[in-house]
């Protein structure tokens, strides 16, 4: 557990939340600055600050967790026509408590959550020098 970091205070039970559900390796409980209702965050129980610091194996647990919520949203009552899985790693991708957590949040006709980007398409030369570029990354890691 972190100091001061509120997603392990919850994990430890010294916070409150609103569970959904929770096992060995993660916690998920409802977002209390939700976007929409129904809005669920799931959070590994060991602190970790993004992607570069969590193992492979929770962080593919933790997505299994978001898409088993991803479907029981569908089936809650709550208003969802769709449903969105959002990461954000990094300060630069909004990221603002720096404890891996994964968003998954009922989507519908008129909500507010909107993500503003220049959707245009770009030239293949330069899909190939990046597509080569994260490979390299590939390599790296291992």
């Amino acid at each position: 557990m972190h100091e001061e970091c509120v997603f392990c205070a919850i994990v430890a039970g010294e916070a409150e939340a609103s569970v959904v559900c929770e096992d060995d390796r993660v916690v998920a409980f409802m977002d209390l600055g939700a976007v929409t209702p129904g809005h669920v965050l799931v959070v590994p129980r060991v602190h970790a600050v993004g992607l570069e610091d969590l193992d492979e194996d929770t962080s593919a647990h933790v997505w299994r967790v978001g898409h088993r919520i991803g479907r029981a949203l569908r089936r809650s009552g709550l208003r969802c026509e769709g449903v969105n899985v959002f990461l954000a790693d990094g300060e630069a991708a909004f990221q603002e408590i720096f404890h891996f957590h994964l968003h998954v949040f009922p989507r519908f006709r008129g909500d507010s959550f909107r993500i503003d980007a220049d959707w245009s398409t770009r030239a293949r030369h330069l899909l190939d020098e990046e597509a080569l570029r994260v490979r390299r990354g590939l390599v790296e890691i291992g």
